[in-house]
């Protein structure tokens, strides 16, 4: 269900300000609210008065970050370009330590957000599966994780909101929400054009044009590219490295303002992005098999010779050559927002909104690994003549979206007000196909080819459909007390939502699905026709203890919408998942507000929890074992209460005029109930005791922090600004359980692998304020760098030390030089 977020409340003549984000700071900057509640960068924080505001609109209403009772970081235009952020895949460095994005698998087009290790969606082609934690981009949801590694336009500012937000943003939102908020049209001409040029053969173009008002109508233009070579070459001739990227987008926006109190904004924005896969390196060989007689590590007996190769650190070029083509996202969207002051204190707002996304996936990265399999195929002594390899995964997906959102927002004396309700429609259909695209020519394993086959004609694995409608309605008020002088907030508040999909899974194996009916199999489509309704209350005491110092505690809940897993071979259905959550906070000031520490802890019941289980056979339903070649996986609903429970903590100070130092840490603890695996293992033996469960994309432990200084250095104006940031997380699994599990021992045989520390500085160097001529244009040149010292880890790893690790590692450095005009 989309959910509106974000969206400011104009107070017309007033204006607010817009600071450093507290998790990754950018040198202070004061902002204005617009009429239709965005905020445009003005001058910056007058020298001496200290931190400046940050307005956030968590509670559908403009606010002081300081004055709103929730956990929120917030990451400005500035913040973006100092980390050099062209896509939200860009923030899985740890910018906001509570926040984990990482690609889904190896495919950067698609995206895995989790917020306190909640809303992780690990299988992202799942067309009746949904994410945990909500995106949107100027309150339109986005309904997919496809589509979200698009680059990001004229951004303004990222609010992420840790912890269920199901009262006021509904469905989906059980872990959190990420909320981007773009620049609107001004009214007055402006230019703001970016070039530059990078390592890896990587440039980058923005243009961002305002046009002066006329007969109450203001344009905005946006234009973006960016573009970089794979990080690893494919030895292929002519085939795709591995890791690249090429976007572009365009948006156009035009705001209609005939009063003082009506508004209308209307917008378009279309995108392409291109990418290719990860590369899968084999990190150690197979320690239970017999080594070569040379005892090498990297080659062994019963391995393809030569070919199968070890990699314990970052590869620049693959071990074997494999077709590889790019995947490619196309969206497009269009949003209406209208705006009626009905008088000082009552605010209607509507939105409208229709999205289309389509994306291919085209996944070749395993190819290394998959050479493995001929162990287990061919034995101790193995002849390795014909055996296939280079699986080439192809999974096409389609989406579109329709959503309408009323909001009223209004005050009384002592009680602010908003209420609403939401529509929201969306159609998906997936289909996949997989086969080898390599084969070895020779016993031993030393030399293969490329298959020549026909990729249209390979078989269709699955395919399928759904159609998901979702209503919601939705109140909240904050009432003030005439008590303890009016130093008290209480706010309650509540959603009711109904979520029904329908869908139907067409294509297991290249036809119809085998359906078990009363003991005799059935061919035939599986239909999913469920529906949910949910209520989510919310409660929130706040305390102003001075004018300085809030503290809060509050009562949330949320949750992620049930479906059926298009992988299994009976359309497997499974539940929502549900956070209940209690968290206590303090917002504080100090230092003659130079100084800023905000901190909250939580704690919270985590039920019906949505896994995942692969394995080659479905389970037994109805007496009857259906069976299949492929690798096939079920999503299941944990049994009992899991439990979360963290910490996080943000500190800014300013102890300095120019000058701005950030720290934040982030724990966030996630247990499971053990689970039981509905497949059986090798030999057709069932596992009859529940698994540990590992929770995924999860750092016990993370931090961020950075050093951002501006100073003068002509007296024409021109400025130096230094910003270096470095972000540490503990490792985290990648997969939630390990399959092999001993019915004698009772125990797990293999310890699940968890991927390296990691300790990743960023930085950028500019010179600012250069002026260009007579017209008031003004230059930036700056030299910028991501992983900023090479550091290597490896953040996804599966397999085991007995049968060999593999992994992908954080992309190596990236740096560039860049000219910006502003005029």
């Amino acid at each position: 269900m989309t959910r509106i977020a974000f969206h400011r409340r104009a107070l017309t003549g007033t204006s607010f300000a817009l600071a450093c984000c507290l998790a990754a700071q950018a040198p202070v900057r004061a902002a204005d609210t617009t009429a239709d509640g965005t905020a445009d960068e003005a001058l910056a924080a007058e020298d001496g008065r200290g931190l400046g505001e940050i307005i956030v609109t968590a509670q559908k209403r403009a606010e002081n970050l300081q004055d709103t009772p929730i956990s929120i970081s917030v990451m400005t235009s500035q913040t973006l370009a100092d980390r050099r952020v062209v896509s939200l895949l860009d923030l899985g460095d740890g910018a906001i330590p509570s926040l984990k994005v990482a690609p889904f698998f190896s495919r950067p087009g698609a995206l895995i957000v989790n917020v306190r290790g909640v809303g992780v969606l690990s299988d992202s082609n799942q067309p009746a599966r949904d994410q945990g934690v909500g995106v949107y981009i100027n309150g339109v949801y986005m309904g997919r994780a496809q589509g979200l590694g698009t680059a990001l336009f004229d951004v303004e500012n990222i609010e992420v909101l840790k912890g269920p937000q199901g009262t006021l943003f509904g469905r989906n939102t059980e872990g959190g929400a990420v909320n981007i908020v773009t620049k609107k049209p001004s009214g007055e001409f402006k230019l703001n054009a970016t070039a530059g040029i990078g390592n890896y053969g990587s440039y980058r173009g923005e243009v961002h044009l305002d046009l002066p008002e006329f007969s109450n109508l203001s344009l905005k233009f946006d234009g973006v590219i960016a573009q970089r070579n794979p990080f690893v070459k494919n030895p292929l001739s002519g085939a795709l490295g591995f890791n690249s990227y090429d976007k572009r987008g365009i948006n156009v926006t035009a705001l209609w303002k005939p009063s003082d109190s009506f508004s209308a904004e209307l917008s378009y924005d279309s995108s392409y992005d291109a990418t290719s896969t990860l590369y899968l390196q084999q990190l150690t060989a197979p320690t239970g098999l017999p080594a070569s007689a040379s005892g090498s590590p990297a080659v062994l007996a019963n391995t393809p010779a030569a070919l199968f190769k070890i990699e314990p650190r970052r590869a620049s070029v693959a071990a074997v050559g494999v077709p590889q083509d790019p995947s490619i996202g196309k969206a497009e969207g269009y949003r209406l927002g209208m705006e009626w002051n009905v008088n000082p204190d009552l605010r209607l707002r509507t939105i409208t909104s229709y999205r289309e996304m389509t994306q291919t996936q085209w996944d070749n990265g395993s190819a290394t690994p998959s050479m493995q399999q001929a162990t287990v195929t061919a034995g101790v002594v193995p002849s390795f003549l014909g055996f296939q390899f280079a699986r080439y995964s192809v999974a096409p997906f389609r989406q579109n979206q329709f959503s309408q959102e009323l909001q009223v927002i209004g005050e009384l004396p002592r009680l602010k007000y908003q209420f609403g309700g939401l529509y929201y429609l969306e159609h998906v259909e997936d289909s996949a196909q997989a086969f080898n695209t390599a084969q070895f020519t020779d016993a031993i394993g030393s030399a293969y080819t490329i298959r020549q086959i026909n990729y249209a004609a390979q078989v269709i694995q699955r395919a399928s459909y759904v159609e998901t409608t979702s209503v919601g309605l939705y109140g909240q008020a904050t009432y003030n007390p005439p008590v303890a002088g009016d130093r008290l907030h209480l706010t309650v508040g509540a959603r009711y939502t109904r979520d029904r999909k329908k869908g139907v899974l067409f294509t297991v194996n290249g036809a119809a699905p085998i359906v078990p009916i009363n003991g005799v199999n059935v061919q035939a489509p599986i239909p999913l026709n469920a529906s949910w309704s949910r209520v989510d209350p919310m409660i929130n005491l706040a305390i102003d203890a001075t004018d300085d110092v809030m503290i809060y505690g509050k009562w949330s809940t949320g949750y992620k919408s049930g479906g059926a897993s298009s992988r299994s071979l009976s359309y497997r259905g499974f539940d929502p998942e549900t956070v209940s959550m209690f968290e206590i906070g303090a917002k504080t000031e100090f230092f003659d507000k130079h100084a800023r520490l905000n901190i909250a802890a939580y704690a919270g019941a985590y039920k019906g929890i949505q896994l995942d289980f692969a394995g080659l056979y479905e389970d037994v339903i109805n007496g009857v074992r259906v069976a299949t070649t492929r690798t096939t996986l079920d999503v299941v609903n944990a049994p009992g209460t899991g439990r979360l429970k963290g910490v996080e903590a943000e500190l800014t100070v300013a102890p300095i005029d120019g000058l701005t130092l950030t720290a934040s840490y982030a724990y966030n603890s996630v247990k499971i109930p053990n689970t039981l695996n509905p497949f059986p293992q090798a030999g057709g033996v069932l596992i009859t005791v529940p698994l540990p469960i590992y929770q995924v994309y999860t750092p016990e432990h993370a931090a961020s922090g950075a050093i951002d200084y501006e100073t003068a250095i002509t007296d024409n104006g021109i400025k130096l600004r230094f910003h270096l940031d470095g972000n540490f997380d503990g490792g985290y699994y990648a997969n939630y359980n390990d399959p092999n599990f001993d019915n004698v021992t009772r125990a797990v045989r293999f310890a699940q692998p968890k991927g390296d520390q990691a300790l990743v500085f960023n930085g950028r160097l500019a010179l600012v304020d250069i002026p260009l001529g007579n017209a008031g244009a003004k230059g930036t040149v700056s030299l910028w760098a991501r992983n900023l010292f090479n550091e290597q880890h490896v953040f996804y790893k599966s397999g085991s030390a007995q049968a060999g690790l593999s992994g992908f590692f954080n992309d190596p450095r990236t740096w560039g030089v860049e000219l910006n005009v502003k005029m």
